[in-house]
């Protein structure tokens, strides 16, 4: 049975962030408010739990999961970060930029899909970084969605899609609706896959120069 609780998005209660990052810790499967959108996660170092998701959501084993850290220290220890990420962070994170970066062996690779790309972001929402840093996991960021269904914007959106199949839903009430920018910074050059809230003009004054 799916346990759904209120929760302050800007002061959560610390006994709801209790329950939830032991939730994580278990690698139950929990519906989250971010700044941008509804996720869904776990233990994202779980490669159990990690699955779990993929058959809530009905996604293909393909399609690698990005996840959500605390910030630049967890980011290293789950990635390469490069010169040009650790600017980016520094002007971005917390926020809606989510970036590619080399993963390290210590990321199963279900999560990206046997490849090398890691997409990682600090949400700019208490509740997720409060999740994280009491459980001190990576969570997986996911959207609360069936896979090629709409995106959600809150609690009852979610639930309405997946709400049975999942452990916790955190009602943190309205989401902005948008999901993160995403940018690729495996290859040679930094390349948009996906527009969002942080634009290639933004990025483009912290790297000084174009991104593809």
């Amino acid at each position: 049975m799916t346990i759904i609780l209120k929760v302050d998005p800007i002061y959560p209660d610390s006994a709801v962030i209790d329950q939830a990052a032991k939730f994580v810790e278990s690698g139950k499967i929990i519906v989250y408010p971010t700044d941008t959108i509804y996720g869904v996660g776990t233990n994202a170092l779980d490669s159990g739990a990690v699955l779990r998701i993929f058959e809530v959501k009905g996604r293909p084993l393909g399609n690698p999961l990005p996840v959500a850290v605390d910030g630049l220290e967890m980011a290293e220890s789950l990635a390469v970060v490069t010169t040009e990420a650790k600017r980016l962070i520094a002007a971005f994170w917390p926020g809606a930029l989510t970036l590619v970066l080399p993963k390290k062996p210590i990321v199963p690779d279900v999560v990206t899909a046997g490849g090398i790309g890691l997409a990682l972001r600090a949400p700019n929402h208490q509740v997720p970084l409060k999740m994280i840093e009491r459980s001190t996991l990576p969570l997986i960021a996911t959207s609360a969605n069936i896979h090629g269904g709409a995106s959600c914007k809150n609690a009852q959106e979610a639930v309405g899609q997946i709400g049975d199949q999942v452990d916790l839903v955190l009602d943190g009430g309205p989401s902005a609706g948008v999901a993160s920018t995403v940018l690729d910074l495996t290859g040679t050059r930094p390349r948009v896959l996906r527009e969002g809230p942080v634009t290639r003009m933004m990025m483009r004054r912290v790297l000084g120069f174009d991104v593809d």
